[in-house]
């Protein structure tokens, strides 16, 4: 599979990459012996690239991640995780529904700050029991998650001591690179006002329907050579199923409006004898500062369906035809668009 490298590091990863918050359980429980087997296809595809983060069953996609990147062979992989919670352990009855199902039992508290972040590493070290992370992302930083007056607060942790944090786990060569790792675009603009950051994890915000990217983040990111991979391309399923009865997207059901881009974006696809998951799937690699397309799910079936939909390269002049259909997320306003 090609590689394309992250920022300005010499680092560089596989075009395809896996996500691994189905391995912790999200909405619908992950034997463990479904997990190894999904990490298993996503290696036999030519995927080299991993991402987890402690938040994803709570600790649980770590630990599967790295008992899985423990028999492989030494840096022949590329491993990211995620800092900005700490789990914290509480009693089997008291363990909280964030839509992971049998989670480790633990809840989860923000921490931004320098002795959060490095705290945070420390613990996710023990968790994968591997010696070394590659890429750390700050997980869910923005307005998004924690509505605009909380935002301020945590803002002001990442900016004030927790950057400092990870350029020194950078500087020292315990990471090659670190970025933001969220779902909207204005926190990724505040922070890159700030500081040089190598690469942005970001879901949905960059797909064949969702354009929100791409008015100032884009070309932000030529210029100060950040690199994109790209999440959620799907847009919570609707680009894979299709505008189906309960379709989804962006985690909330999908509206009318949504529903008939989707219907229309169909057709064209269907008239090119394409499945839409195909262009959703590569259409984020046309553009030069996107690095990788991260593909999620918990079952190796489900894997190998999507790998088989990034061959052949579909021609260009197909996506002209999608323009008309792309949307941009509404402004967030002052609360939590997802709690």
């Amino acid at each position: 599979m090609k590689r394309r490298r992250i920022g300005r590091t010499s680092l560089e990863v596989t075009e395809f990459s896996f996500g691994a918050a189905a391995l912790g359980g999200l909405y619908r429980a992950c034997p463990r012996d479904q997990a190894m087997e999904t990490l298993q296809a996503a290696w036999d595809s030519g995927i080299r690239y991993f991402d987890v983060a402690p938040w994803y069953g709570f600790g649980l996609g770590e630990r599967r991640v790295g008992d899985f990147l423990r028999d492989q062979p030494e840096d022949s992989y590329v491993l990211s995780t995620k800092v900005g919670r700490l789990m914290r352990p509480v009693a089997s009855d008291k363990v909280p529904s964030y839509g992971y199902v049998d989670p480790l039992p633990f809840d989860a508290d923000y921490d931004y700050s320098y002795d959060g972040i490095m705290r945070s590493v420390d613990f996710s070290y023990a968790r994968l029991g591997l010696n070394r992370i590659d890429i750390l992302y700050v997980h869910d930083i923005g307005s998004y998650t924690h509505g605009k007056a909380l935002n301020e607060h945590y803002l002001g942790q990442l900016l004030g001591s927790g950057l400092k944090a990870l350029e020194e786990l950078k500087s020292s060569g315990a990471i090659k690179a670190y970025g933001l790792g969220v779902n909207e675009v204005p926190v990724c603009l505040d922070v890159m006002r700030e500081a040089d950051i190598d690469c942005i994890l970001l879901a949905g915000r960059y797909t064949l329907l969702d354009r929100s990217a791409v008015a100032e983040l884009l070309p932000l990111c030529e210029k100060k050579g950040t690199s994109l991979v790209v999440g959620g391309v799907f847009n919570s399923g609707i680009l894979a199923t299709g505008p189906v009865p309960g379709a989804h997207f962006d985690y909330l059901p999908a509206t009318a409006d949504v529903l008939a881009k989707v219907g229309a974006m169909e057709d064209i696809a269907r008239r090119h004898g394409v499945p839409l998951a195909a262009p959703a799937m590569q259409f984020p690699l046309r553009h030069p500062s996107v690095a990788s397309v991260l593909i999620g799910t918990a079952k190796p079936e489900s894997l190998i369906r999507n790998m088989q939909l990034v061959e052949p390269e579909l021609p260009a002049s197909l996506y002209a035809e999608f323009e008309g259909l792309t949307l941009v997320a509404p402004p967030l306003g002052d609360e939590a668009v997802r709690v």
